[in-house]
């Protein structure tokens, strides 16, 4: 399944967090730089639906191939993705961990390469030998004690032990903290809609996020104590006051030995506290027994600790798998971030039906704000297009536009329209020269075209091949081109200005087409039906490039040369 194998890539070679993994492409079916340039707009055009930039480096999972297998394989991959909404990932960041343990942890062994061993994991371990190494622990907050028999028994009496079973065991809050840097990612995952394998994994990880939670039990504090002694003492005084006290109970009072019927009125008001009644002395006034306050402290303490511990060490199985389960969450944020944001980009789009032409049927550029739907072909018959039309209005477009089809069909992406092509083993995409030209530029497109290798099904687009030699003898050489890649069985579109002079010398299984304009609109921009009209020549007009000028820039240059055109 194209899934797993997604998956496996992504494991493999991505990671959520550590920038933008570049991952080299290989055997690309387009052999030019210009149209590889073409094929990385289209990559971005995609790419511009992940939250993630690494995302986008999954796309290097779907090589070119030539296999109609391996593509219709992709296509039934793509066509079950539903639209699903990716916009919640933009919350995710980067993991930070926010809890540690409050507490200090040992591992006491008495088994000397254990102690090696635990050592190697990162865990604070501590060698047993002697009694006064159990003594040192007394003040550890968390003992996790792990093969000690001589000094079990003794260890088990301090209230902060806690019994292990294996070394795997050891300092499990090391898989706490990594998990509470991810806090925020399973919480916002958790409250959103997700695919089987990713809602799978945060089902898992969600309700081990307790152990993360900042809280801690309310503990009684030594001003605490101070103010329930007061509160404790005044309600005496007010009972004492409303008593009366025969001469023997005062004298036993001075002599601190308190009478029993004041000694229950003691012991009631200490209870009514809910503070340990040993942390007071039954005296009067009543106080406090600082020895045993301090006792109570810390037990308090290491209880709270140990508590917190046994939900770790309960939890063992689970946490000890934390750091496979939050990369496998890594994999699939990528993997859902990658289905949703495809999902979205293609809908309404259809599959490619491979052909032995090129058949394109109401499909829009990709690339373009609200364009027009075109259609054009290729077969037998046309192996070539010579096409021709004005400045501006649109061949370069439709040449990329075809490229953007085939790069989408390379994929095994449905695309815009009704489409059917080849699958082509090489496409060569020559762009027009947008810079001056140089004294050598004929001869070096020349020497890119014999270089030009020939295989199963060859595409070449060619933009505007006179704008690098004279145009007596460009026509003748646009002709000779076109036919003799047509005899190589290459299917060709080249987009010229020349079209009279070609169709003078047209070659066999070539056509003319044209895209046209047919005026100005009201702003005094070109009207152009970007859709080609196979088999007509169309003009440059070059006439509406002046005209526009002249109405809009309102030189004496301009007009003199419209009104010249119009004479």
């Amino acid at each position: 399944m194209i899934q797993t194998d997604l998956l496996e890539f992504i494991h493999e070679n991505l990671s959520l967090f550590n920038g933008k993994t570049r991952i080299r492409s290989s055997g690309s079916i387009f052999k030019t730089q210009d149209g590889k340039q073409v094929h990385s707009k289209v990559i971005e055009k995609i790419s511009k639906e992940f939250v993630f930039d690494e995302t986008s480096g999954l796309l290097n999972f779907f090589s070119f191939s030539q296999d109609l297998n391996e593509l219709k394989r992709r296509q039934e991959f793509f066509s079950k993705r539903d639209k699903t909404n990716n916009e919640f990932l933009k919350n995710i960041e980067k993991p930070r961990a926010v809890w540690k343990p409050k507490y200090e942890v040992v591992v006491a062994t008495e088994d000397e390469s254990l102690f090696v061993d635990l050592q190697k994991l990162g865990c604070p371990a501590r060698f047993i030998i002697n009694e006064e190494d159990v003594s040192s622990l007394e003040n550890c907050d968390i003992v996790q004690v792990l093969e000690c028999e001589q000094f079990k028994q003794i260890l088990e009496t301090l209230p902060q032990s806690v019994l292990l079973d294996s070394i795997e065991e050891a300092y499990l809050e090391r898989y706490v903290e990594l998990l509470s840097g991810w806090r925020k990612t399973i919480e916002i995952l958790n409250a959103n809609r997700l695919d089987d394998g990713t809602r799978t994994i945060v089902d898992e990880l969600f309700p081990l996020l307790r152990l993360t939670d900042d809280k801690t039990l309310e503990k009684i504090t030594r001003e605490q104590a101070s103010n329930k002694l007061e509160e404790i003492n005044d309600n005496i005084n007010q009972k004492l006051r409303n008593m009366s006290i025969s001469g023997d109970k005062l004298i036993s009072i001075l002599n601190k030995k308190m009478p029993e019927e004041i000694e229950m009125m003691v012991v009631e008001e200490i209870k009514k506290t809910n503070i340990p009644e040993n942390i007071f002395s039954l005296s009067m006034p009543v106080s406090i027994d600082e020895q045993e306050l301090e006792r109570f402290m810390k037990m308090q303490n290491s209880e709270e600790h140990t508590s917190i511990a046994e939900m770790i060490k309960k939890n063992a199985k689970v946490l000890k798998n934390i750091p496979e389960k939050l990369r496998e969450l890594e994999t699939r944020i990528i993997y859902f971030d990658f289905c949703s944001g495809v999902s979205k980009f293609i809908q309404g789009f259809q599959n490619v039906e491979f052909s032995n032409q090129l058949e394109i049927e109401n499909s829009k550029n990709i690339f373009l704000n609200n364009p027009q739907a075109i259609s054009f072909k290729l077969d037998n018959n046309s192996r070539c297009s010579i096409l021709t039309g004005a400045n501006s209005g649109g061949k370069t477009t439709l040449l990329e536009h075809i490229i953007q089809i085939l790069s989408l069909a390379s994929f095994g992406m449905p695309v815009s329209g009704r489409i059917k092509m080849p699958i082509f083993s090489e496409i060569y995409y020559f762009a027009k020269n947008k810079g001056s030209m140089s004294k050598g530029a004929f001869e070096t497109l020349l020497g890119q075209m014999a270089e030009i290798k020939t295989g199963r099904q060859t595409l070449i687009l060619a933009d505007e091949m006179e704008a690098v030699t004279e145009p007596g003898v460009a026509g003748k050489i646009v002709n000779a081109t076109a036919e003799y890649f047509i005899n190589k069985n290459c299917f060709m579109i080249i987009a010229t200005h020349l079209g009279q002079e070609i169709s003078k010398h047209l070659p066999k299984n070539a056509r003319i087409d044209g895209i046209e304009a047919s005026g100005l609109d009201e702003n005094f921009e070109l009207m152009v039906n970007h859709n080609p009209v196979l088999g007509k020549i169309a003009s440059s007009t070059p006439e509406l490039i002046v005209e526009k000028l002249a109405n809009t820039r309102k030189e004496e240059y301009f007009s003199f040369i419209h009104e010249f055109l119009k004479r």
